[in-house]
């Protein structure tokens, strides 16, 4: 077992480096109607009362131009929300790459000798499902603007992502990211610890850009 600061690294045997199953990931969400989605968000703003249905005008005011600012304002209120659920759709899809990631390389451990004792929890340190979490960070994967712990938790807790309209204003606007974080953490613990890192020098695998078909 290595130790580096507070982190502990479970020991694999030879001096091989293995492959793992590529990591195979749709960077861009798949929107094939985007009007349709900026109508779904107006229809949130107007059944969430985001804006007053009737405006005052001021004495002397153009009305046709206030309407104009109306409507300026619908508009970015529904752009915000669409980036904000594209945003969360973008974290949906990298945590079921990474689910089914996990998964694949729990079944290439198990066939391996060398690897197959490193998931079980009675060896100590052992290696655990977040621990390919750690590996990826560990790796540098390149996620934009997505967090993996994030994008893991929204997977686990919606196992296909309900569509936006099924969303209020509040969920989309004001839902803190620690929420899914806190899924990620609940769903770390129910491995049993102490869980220690997989060393990122004896492991290799691709990420495959499924949007593109581009190799990284």
């Amino acid at each position: 077992m290595d130790i580096i600061g507070e982190r502990k690294f479970v020991e694999v045997s030879g001096g091989k480096t293995h492959e793992l199953p590529p990591l195979l990931v749709k960077t861009v969400p798949d929107v094939k109607r985007m009007d349709k989605m900026m109508g779904l968000a107006a229809e949130i703003i107007e059944q969430e009362e985001m804006l007053p249905a009737v405006v005052t005008l001021p004495a002397g005011a153009d009305e046709a131009a206030e309407c104009r600012k109306l409507e300026g304002r619908k508009m970015d209120l529904a752009l915000n929300l669409v980036d904000q659920y594209l945003g969360l759709l973008s974290h949906w899809h990298w945590g079921d790459a990474v689910v089914e990631w996990i998964r694949q390389c729990e079944i290439t451990f198990g066939t391996r000798v060398e690897l197959r004792n490193l998931l079980r929890s009675d060896v100590w340190p052992h290696a655990g499902r977040s621990s390919f979490v750690k590996l990826l960070e560990d790796k540098a994967v390149e996620t934009g603007s997505v967090h993996l712990d994030k994008a893991v938790g929204i997977r686990l807790a919606y196992r296909k992502m309900p569509p936006m309209g099924c969303y209020t204003d509040q969920f989309l606007f004001y839902l803190s990211e620690s929420a899914f974080s806190n899924v990620y953490r609940s769903w770390m613990d129910t491995t049993l610890g102490p869980v220690a890192c997989l060393p990122p020098e004896r492991f290799h695998f691709d990420v495959l850009n499924t949007s593109l078909d581009i190799i990284h």
